[in-house]
């Protein structure tokens, strides 16, 4: 009993990981690719910054997020657009929906970014709440400050890096082929061949083609430092814990009619692990969820207040900010939380 259920979790927890992975790596690239010029456009009216906030926000992870907190703290943009993307927002468990719950994702990302238009929207109608700033001024917006080191793609330089092909590179191109091999033959992913496997398999050769092409820094500085060491073991072992705890737990207790008599209870708690600046814990919702013991509405709300590490910045920058939004996101996701339970959801 007990080894069927580790190596299960274990293997669910490597292909989401993999995925989490692979999407952060593809939206890292397109970052650095772009150096960031796509975020300007926040800068034109306060109120196109509300969809071009809530478009930032349910871009998975939290990049988007970062972008909005930087910008609202250069005054850039103002704080009807910081509450409008962290509604939209769900931090890393974007990612983990994607894999485990591909068509529940885009219904709930449907949701969440039309919530956050409309929270956004109204918050503007009160321009003291709407321009609530914290900060002094500050002046521009700081990218890469090696930018020349940050050109994804050289066509005159592929060939010399394959020559003189590094140690990590050669890692990364072999570690990238092993999944991409996986993902072909069903380790990894879907048994059967459908989207979701043709996504994965797609993604996974985008990865190889960026991991063989980009210099030596984007490896070392972006997909090293920025994505594996900082998000890899994290989001591998709060995956892995939590499936391994409820798998479990679903084998000695009846979990499932105890949450469907206490949904009020359990929706009170959604709520309050969304306050928590960490992806992590919220995972027990997305398996709870995936186990058919929570009802979408749930997860909804949890999704609204909950935003990943997106707050964390802003934390460090202005407490009464983070208290502000977090207090806002808890009612938003009270009231959602509490209509799609009247209405069964």
């Amino acid at each position: 009993m007990v080894l069927p259920v580790i190596a299960d979790s274990l293997k669910h927890a490597l292909m989401i990981t993999s995925f989490v992975m692979v999407v952060m790596l593809i939206i890292e690239y397109i970052n650095v690719q772009t150096r960031g010029k796509w975020s300007n456009k926040l800068q034109s009216s306060r109120w196109l910054q509300i969809p071009l906030s809530a478009f930032l926000g349910i871009v998975p992870g939290c990049l988007g997020t970062y972008t909005v907190v930087s910008l609202f703290s250069h005054r850039i943009t103002n704080f009807a657009s910081l509450v409008t993307v962290m509604i939209a927002t769900s931090g890393d468990e974007a990612f983990i929906m994607m894999a485990m719950i591909p068509g529940t994702f885009l219904k709930i990302t449907f949701i969440i970014f039309f919530i956050a238009l409309i929270i956004g929207y109204f918050l503007n109608l009160f321009p003291k709440l709407a321009n609530y700033q914290p900060f002094e001024a500050h002046r521009g917006f700081h990218h890469h400050k090696n930018e020349k080191e940050c050109i994804c793609f050289e066509a005159n330089n592929v060939q010399s890096q394959f020559k003189n092909i590094s140690f990590s590179r050669f890692l990364f191109m072999f570690g990238v082929s092993v999944l991409f091999v996986l993902i072909l033959l069903g380790g990894i992913g879907p048994e059967k061949w459908n989207w979701v496997r043709f996504v994965l398999l797609g993604s996974a050769a985008v990865i190889l083609f960026i991991v063989s092409t980009v210099p030596e820094h984007f490896l070392d500085e972006h997909i090293w430092e920025h994505i594996i060491k900082k998000h890899f073991i994290k989001i591998f072992l709060w995956t892995f814990g939590t499936l391994l705890v409820l798998g479990f737990l679903e084998g000695h207790f009846e979990i499932e009619q105890w949450v469907r008599g206490n949904l009020y209870f359990i929706l009170i708690i959604a709520l309050l692990v969304g306050i928590i600046p960490e992806s992590g814990p919220n995972m027990v919702f997305i398996s709870l969820f995936v186990a058919g013991t929570i009802p979408l509405s749930i997860l909804l709300a949890n999704s609204i207040v909950q935003d990943g590490h997106g707050s964390l910045p802003l934390l460090a920058e202005s407490k009464k900010s983070f208290l502000y939004v977090k207090i806002i996101n808890l009612f938003v996701g009270l009231v959602t939380g509490l209509i799609g339970i009247y209405f069964n959801l």
